[in-house]
């Protein structure tokens, strides 16, 4: 048997198993398979104690006295025993899982029997387990329980049944009239439509927001998500990709807890930098659609302050939930560039706590000497007392005649009080502020040193002696480098992929060919390969630092350029 990681979400990841020359893409489940309980025609895997002829890969599982031959057969594949017995203790099942898996590492797929069932596989492969089984369809079905993605259903507690699935379709049945068999596979139905789901989550990095949807079904899962983000971030943020190609879609409070989420807010208020000529600070909401400069909305504030006389001394500073403050300057930056929420005008006791303290941090280490509130008044309400002397223009809402005009009067007045900024000092400025955000303070500044900004927003280029450095795009919102931008990262003794000295690049770079790594490393970071002690390539993370160096397979960097 082998197995492969293909694509990370998360702790939750595509794979592949390869047993005597069949592939099987995990998650997946094992679907028991005996003279009592045969398996469906639409089963991957395996899993018996009988000796049966079949063409698909099989499991020998004889008892728990066969747990330990089995782990040890079948090397990659870490089977828990008795996790039946903690899945209901939210804090013992989420410990137990996460130090599984630091301890046995990125390599091995662990498989969890008798737990699975439709509303917990997307939140127990995010945790990061690969393999579930077939036994709650059984053990279900034998209580009259139907499963669903929203919940558990017996029988008798449905007039209707609203399943389409080919069984319930044919038999055409109320659900009190189902017998055991047809519940069952009914059941088998429910798990494979939802692992399914969960593979289709991770390829469109969107597993997250399923598991926030899945978890509404039981309290208790509510209480595993709940400890997984609070006790143990680390584990989370070191596997959670930088960017995502997917809307993150916060409609509970978990979402705020997200591990991305804190990313960035830890990030801005420890190691961000406002633009050093921004000497007005400009409060303003959000908007539904993003980036904020593209909505209707900012369009409007922006014209107000391009209309006065030096408005590059402002900098602008969005408040909102779930992300909390965002600077205009990492408005591309994931997950500010791509998110969605309820809009209520309702803000609960946990947003408002979140917000304040950020807004306070972020205050102690980036000062102004004006403040401008253009912020509806049930913002302006739980931050006023953050705020040193604000000046208040919104009216009613921020988009009204009255709101705008306000914002451009005071505006008109105050940005006058500095001397002009010009457009090219301000720009740098700005990709400075990202470029500090993304690397730190050390490499932004021997980057950007003597650099100049040529390009329209968001499409920018870092140039210097007529040499472009890196650029930005709406797409990506982060520095991408080039060759002679990477040069600027030798010194600093980050971002670092080191290969061995036998490796010929051609393509990507794969885990095989990688001597070592910085652990800091995250999947969508720019990095610089090393070879020799020599810069050979730049490019993206595919794998986290750490497990570059511990995995023997896998594409680890996409190369961009090479030398």
């Amino acid at each position: 048997m082998e197995f492969s990681v293909k694509k990370r979400d998360g702790p939750g990841r595509i794979g592949e198993i390869k047993i005597n020359d069949i592939k099987i893409i995990t998650p997946n489940l094992l679907f028991l398979d005996t003279q009592r309980f045969k398996a469906p025609e639409f089963a991957n895997i395996l899993i018996t104690n009988e000796n049966k002829k079949t063409k698909k890969p099989t499991l020998k599982f004889v008892g728990k006295l066969l747990i330990q031959k089995i782990k040890e057969k079948y090397d990659p594949l870490f089977i828990v025993e008795n996790a039946q017995q903690i899945l209901n203790q939210p804090k013992k099942i989420v410990d137990f899982i996460v130090n599984l898996r630091e301890e046995i590492g990125y390599q091995k797929a662990i498989y969890l029997p008798g737990v699975g069932n439709p509303t917990n596989l997307a939140l127990l492969t995010y945790i990061g387990i690969d393999l579930f089984d077939s036994t709650s369809a059984i053990i279900s079905a034998r209580n009259n329980t139907l499963l669903f993605e929203i919940g558990l259903f017996n029988k008798n507690d449905l007039e209707e049944n609203p399943c389409n699935c080919p069984v319930c379709s044919k038999t055409n049945k109320k659900p009190k009239e189902m017998n055991f068999h047809e519940i069952l596979n009914h059941n088998y139905y429910a798990l494979n439509k939802e692992i399914k789901h969960v593979r289709n989550a991770i390829l469109q990095e969107n597993l997250r927001n399923l598991v926030e949807n899945r978890i509404k079904a039981d309290p208790n899962l509510t209480a595993i998500i709940r400890n997984l983000d609070r006790n143990h971030y680390e584990y989370l943020e070191k596997r959670t990709p930088l960017q995502s190609k997917s809307k993150l879609i916060a409609t509970s409070g978990e979402a705020l807890t997200r591990p991305e989420i804190k990313r960035f807010q830890e990030r801005l208020i420890n190691i961000y930098k406002k633009p050093n000529s921004a000497k007005i600070l400009l409060l303003l909401p959000c908007s539904a659609k993003k980036p904020y400069s593209f909505s209707k909305s900012h369009k409007l504030f922006r014209e107000k302050i391009f209309t006065t006389k030096n408005p590059l001394i402002v900098h602008e500073l969005i408040i909102t939930s779930p992300i909390g403050l965002v600077p205009r300057d990492l408005e591309l930056v994931y997950p500010p560039s791509s998110y969605d929420i309820p809009v209520t005008g309702i803000w609960d006791e946990q947003e408002k706590k979140m917000i304040s303290g950020l807004l306070s941090k972020y205050l102690k280490q980036n000062k102004y000497e004006i403040t401008i509130s253009h912020l509806p008044e049930d913002l302006n309400e739980f931050i006023r007392s953050i705020l040193n002397k604000p000046i208040v223009t919104c009216e009613n809402k921020p988009t009204s005649k009255e709101s705008l005009e306000n914002l451009f009067t005071t505006l008109n007045i105050q940005v006058n009080r500095f001397d002009k900024i010009k457009l090219q000092k301000r720009a740098r400025e700005d990709i400075e502020s990202l470029a500090i955000y993304q690397f730190g303070e050390k490499i932004a500044y021997n980057l950007l040193k003597d650099a100049f900004i040529k390009g329209k927003y968001p499409y920018q280029k870092i140039i210097k002696n007529n040499t472009q450095l890196g650029m930005i795009t709406k797409e990506r919102g982060l520095i991408s480098l080039t060759i002679s931008g990477a040069e600027k990262l030798l010194d600093s003794k980050k971002y670092w992929v080191e290969i061995y000295d036998d490796f010929t690049l051609i393509g990507s770079i794969f885990a095989p060919g990688i001597k070592n790594a910085d652990s800091e490393i995250r999947i969508g970071d720019e990095v610089i390969v090393i070879k020799n002690k020599k810069l050979v390539a730049v490019g993206v993370a595919q794998m986290n630092g750490e497990e570059m160096k511990k995995s023997d397979h896998g594409e680890a960097v996409k190369v961009r350029h090479r030398v």
